[in-house]
């Protein structure tokens, strides 16, 4: 009698949810949060003053060069020194400080809740972390969470400092519940359609990080475009690619995975009936590696930055160690 199992995942223990932001978070992990912050690959113009030097010259008080003085310009600005000692006139000019904008986006559809460690919590608690590092260097942090029935995109609006991190938190316990005490979806959830929404209510520049398993049956290319075009006007995309280990490869949780299954798409719910050997574990392994070497070609394609992240990484070393040396953190 074949046995039911999840698309591309054996059947594991519910997880343990975390129901409160120590536990989402954890204080050890947030003072050490506290010393890292967002850092594009590109000067950024943000609506705010707040920490990131853009190329726009401005009024704040950090010298950047000077230049002739013309008919107009304030005299406050004029260097007095210069023109005693060289009898001309020149005004300095000074670097803006402007901030950065901070757009996660969430992936809680059917087919994150499994694996072993959780897909669908280990995408919350790396979202959190990530949130506590915007929030706290008073960069604005926008939230979305998709794929939970009846609630096809959860938001919360652009959000800063530290009082925010409560706010987060309260969204991420509830999506995180909500998603898991749903068994399957209606439909399977559009990833591509959570990526063109977000893409188009982004405004200003900054940050954008995806944080989803990308198995989309319904196909990806329309989102990783919308995704480029805000790369095309100085967003910075990152696509972290949220796999658990038992998907990469079937044998880590089962070893002697052989035999007659009944496989079930989680997000369809539509089964299969099939046959395990030893050949056809590797040639899923090989698709496997097809697909994100596949979609980490597409992103950079694209100029979108794809991390693959196995959920058994812990969060702390994902962010301290992999995402300051991707250019994301400093």
């Amino acid at each position: 009698m074949p046995h039911t199992l999840r698309f591309a995942m054996i059947i594991s223990p519910a997880p343990s949810l975390p129901t409160s932001l120590e536990e989402l978070l954890g204080r050890s992990l947030a003072a050490k949060l506290d010393r890292l912050d967002l850092l594009s690959r590109k000067i950024f113009a943000g609506k705010l003053p707040g920490e990131r030097r853009s190329k726009r010259r401005g009024r704040s008080v950090e010298f950047d060069d000077y230049r002739n003085y013309v008919a107009g310009d304030d005299l406050r600005h004029v260097d007095w020194n210069i023109l005693a000692r060289f009898d001309r006139f020149v005004v300095k000019l000074f670097r803006e400080e402007e901030d950065l904008s901070l757009h996660l986006l969430v992936d809680a559809s059917p087919s994150m809740n499994a694996g072993t460690p959780n897909k669908l919590v280990f995408a919350h608690q790396l979202a959190m972390a990530l949130s506590y590092i915007g929030v706290v260097n008073q960069n604005r942090v926008s939230l979305g969470v998709f794929g939970m029935p009846n609630q096809p995109l959860k938001r919360l609006a652009p959000i800063r400092g530290r009082p925010a991190v409560a706010r987060i938190a309260d969204l991420l316990l509830t999506t995180l519940k909500a998603a898991s005490d749903t068994p399957a979806a209606p439909a399977p959830a559009d990833l591509a359609s959570a990526m063109r929404s977000v893409a188009a209510s982004a405004s200003g520049r900054g940050v954008l990080v995806v944080i989803s398993d990308f198995l989309a049956p319904e196909g990806l290319a329309p989102g990783l475009n919308a995704l480029a075009s805000l790369s095309g006007a100085g967003y910075d995309v990152y696509c972290l690619q949220t796999l658990a280990p038992s998907e990469l490869d079937p044998t880590k949780q089962e070893p002697r995975l052989l035999g007659d299954l009944r496989l079930t798409d989680v997000e369809s719910g539509r089964a299969t009936e099939v046959s395990i050997s030893p050949r056809v574990i590797a040639r899923y392994r090989a698709a496997v590696s097809r697909y994100t070497d596949q979609l980490r070609a597409d992103c950079r394609s694209r100029g979108l930055a794809h991390l693959l992240v196995p959920t058994d990484t812990p969060v702390e070393s994902l962010v301290i160690s992999s995402l300051r040396k991707s250019g994301m953190l400093r």
